[in-house]
């Protein structure tokens, strides 16, 4: 039996239905791809006015936990992948570690001469040739991110025979290549989804999205890679742990 609000409370009407429907959520009563009850059918199960059932709902939308479908419902999203930021791991690593199936489809894989940007950001001469691998990256079939790497093709001859619809590059240069990567300097932000990427990523153009540019370096401090990247933001929550200084 679902619990009722309590009117008693000096708590909103509104916060006590979001808690009850997200603790639904969370005990899995209501699993990820659930269509949910209607406003209508909340309202009469809860005996609260339509306007605290939409502010409700609406909180849990713009928290991901559930989403709107035009002309279907609301339903349960699949859960956020909680990604810690004081890890270097691949896509491919994090997501096995979730219990998930990763996977990637090759959007782009070629060679091209470094422009001033390019050859900055890489500690390389311009027009020095670049490795660039664009890849959609997938959870059990579903996408999660675009990500165009950049790599100094100097330091991996024959890299572009290999296969990467399913393959770690991190895993290929530590074990081909003999690249250990140790650090990375990553910046985030927050993005309207392009419309290209938009596409790719099954979401809404100008969708809120991650945008992620990251430097990664191995033992002997060279710049290694250079990352772009668009990630969901109903998909992905990037979690640091803050420590006060002494």
């Amino acid at each position: 039996m679902s619990k009722s609000p309590n009117r008693n409370l000096p708590t909103h009407l509104y916060a006590q239905i979001k808690d009850i429907l997200f603790e639904r959520v969370q005990n899995g009563e209501w699993q990820p791809g659930t269509l949910i009850p209607t406003e209508t059918e909340l309202c009469e199960l809860y005996n609260v006015s339509r306007i605290t059932v939409r502010r409700a709902l609406g909180e849990l939308v713009r928290e991901g936990y559930l989403e709107r479908i035009s002309g279907r419902g609301t339903f349960v999203t699949q859960p956020r992948v909680n990604q810690p930021l004081r890890q270097l791991t691949s896509f491919t690593e994090d997501m096995q570690r979730r219990g998930q199936r990763p996977n990637g489809k090759v959007l782009d894989f070629r060679v091209i001469p470094a422009n001033s940007e390019l050859a900055d950001k890489l500690n390389i001469a311009k027009n020095d040739l670049v490795i660039l691998l664009s890849r959609l990256r997938l959870a059990n079939n579903e996408p999660m991110a675009v990500e165009s790497s950049y790599l100094p093709q100097q330091y991996f001859a024959g890299i572009e025979n290999e296969n990467f619809e399913g393959q770690s590059l991190y895993k290929l240069l530590r074990d081909k290549f003999g690249v250990v990567l140790t650090r990375a300097i990553q910046n985030i932000s927050a993005a309207a989804c392009p419309k290209r990427e938009a596409t790719l990523l099954s979401i809404p153009n100008k969708s809120p999205v991650l945008r992620i540019f990251r430097t990664t370096f191995d033992e002997s401090e060279r710049v290694i890679e250079y990352v772009e990247s668009f990630y969901r933001g109903d998909k992905y929550v990037f979690q640091a742990e803050l420590m006060v200084e002494a």
